[in-house]
């Protein structure tokens, strides 16, 4: 491999990164819009929102980074593209913007009219990004972008067959990706119902974008004849052959209900794609400019190789740290433990003895006074039951030696809680209302 290769070597692996990642993010918009109405499409909407949540903003980085190389390296090969193919990038760029801005708006909406609006405004732009952007890919896969500032036409270059076909797989796959990772989500949070949900999903998703490409053949074969055939006849068929392959065995491992697997051999699908792609392609960058005449200075290309090497050694260890921590549960699990209820505290400390006695009697009065708030919630924590002579007596007639306050409270030291911290659960509160009525059954003459 020479050093002109190196730099869209990079960015190839950061687009097959972007299409697979960011592809499952956009597909969740996808089913979002498909839920329909109702508890289970509520449940849906939420387990995909809640699925992209760390991740989401991430997956934007591949992007950036795809766009960054090209531009340093390849400077007369991204000056045309990006001034040939400037509306379906500029609709990718509107779309992004859109679908980030709904996702943080969607905690901050107070009725359900709002949420839906929210919800319809991110699907949309989860379903126009990956067209635009695949659009994009078809023009120049196509070679209709050619060599020059605007020197291709601003519509045809994107509205062709070519580019319909990949902006329809883009959309396809990204459900497909979406349905798998969903279902794989659903099922290690144990959801039974979103799991089959999302199963049917991916296994129907699945078969629809092998379907689309496998057509897609027959409109290549008539619209981009370079590209079909070294696709079909050269080394792009290893990329062909491998996405074909990785496809069965995601459906196989989705029926079998393998999900972790299923998620591995999904991305190696969709990334078999794009190989595919670059090997048919390859030597060729634009119509009348191959990769060597676009690459820039030597300098500049090394540059560029050690700079994507020295980040590469930062930005893989974070990122596989993230999605790790997201797989195994342990983003969020902070939150969840911190809806607990907490434990109970002191908040009062006496060591008085007349005190003692005259918290004691308050805490087990029928009811509360001003001067002697009740202390104890009387269904989870009763005070201890007294006997029939105890029962009898008034707070004026309670014998300092001889009441149940001074015998339950033989300890120097009483801590006061409040009710909430001494609420735990229904079983408690049931547990201790029996013991309550056993103990006064059995007082009682």
């Amino acid at each position: 491999m020479h050093l002109y290769e190196l730099p869209l070597l990079f960015a190839l692996i950061g687009l097959a990164f972007y299409t697979v990642l960011a592809g499952a993010d956009f597909g969740a918009g996808w089913w979002q819009l498909t839920a329909g109405k109702g508890p289970d499409a509520d449940s849906i909407r939420d387990h995909a929102h809640r699925a992209m949540g760390p991740v989401w903003e991430a997956n934007h980085v591949w992007l950036i980074f795809v766009l960054t190389v090209i531009w340093t390296a390849y400077p007369s090969a991204f000056g045309s593209i990006a001034s040939t193919l400037s509306i379906p990038l500029f609709i990718a760029a509107v779309g992004i913007i859109f679908r980030g801005t709904a996702y943080a708006l969607r905690a901050g909406a107070s009725t359900k009219r709002e949420l839906s609006a929210i919800d319809t405004a991110f699907a949309l732009s989860s379903i126009l990004t990956p067209f635009a952007l695949g659009a994009a890919v078809g023009g120049i896969a196509s070679r209709r972008v050619p060599v020059g500032n605007a020197a291709g036409d601003q519509f045809s270059s994107w509205l062709n067959p070519t580019s319909l076909l990949i902006g329809v797989l883009a959309v396809a796959t990204a459900a497909y990706l979406a349905a798998v990772f969903l279902c794989a989500d659903a099922a290690r949070l144990g959801e039974p119902a979103l799991e089959r949900k999302f199963r049917t999903r991916a296994l129907t998703a699945g078969l629809v974008s092998g379907a689309i490409a496998l057509a897609g053949v027959a409109v290549l074969r008539s619209d981009a004849q370079p590209l079909y055939h070294r696709l079909v006849e050269g080394r792009g068929l290893i990329g062909l052959i491998a996405s074909i392959v990785a496809g069965c065995a995601t459906l196989a491992l989705v029926w079998w209900k393998r999900y972790e697997a299923s998620r591995y051999t999904a991305a190696f699908a969709v990334a078999a794609i794009v190989a595919g792609w670059a090997l048919a392609q390859s030597p060729v960058f634009l119509e009348g400019l191959t990769v060597r005449q676009a690459a820039a200075g030597r300098d500049t290309l090394v540059a560029v190789t050690v700079a994507v090497l020295a980040g590469a050694a930062i930005l893989f260890p974070s990122l596989a740290l993230l999605f790790r921590l997201v797989l195994s549960g342990g983003v969020g699990r902070g939150e969840n433990e911190a809806e607990q209820p907490a434990h109970a505290h002191p908040l009062l400390t006496a060591r008085a003895p007349g005190l003692l006695s005259r918290l004691a009697i308050s805490a087990s009065s029928p009811s509360s006074s001003p001067r002697f708030p009740r202390l104890f919630h009387p269904t989870c924590c009763p005070p201890p039951s007294r006997t029939p002579v105890q029962r009898k007596r008034t707070r004026g007639e309670l014998a300092p030696s001889h009441g149940f306050a001074e015998r339950w409270l033989s300890a120097e030291t009483v801590r006061v809680t409040p009710v909430l911290c001494c609420a735990s659960s229904a079983p408690r509160r049931t547990a201790a209302r029996r013991s309550r009525s056993s103990r006064l059954s059995d007082a009682s003459p």
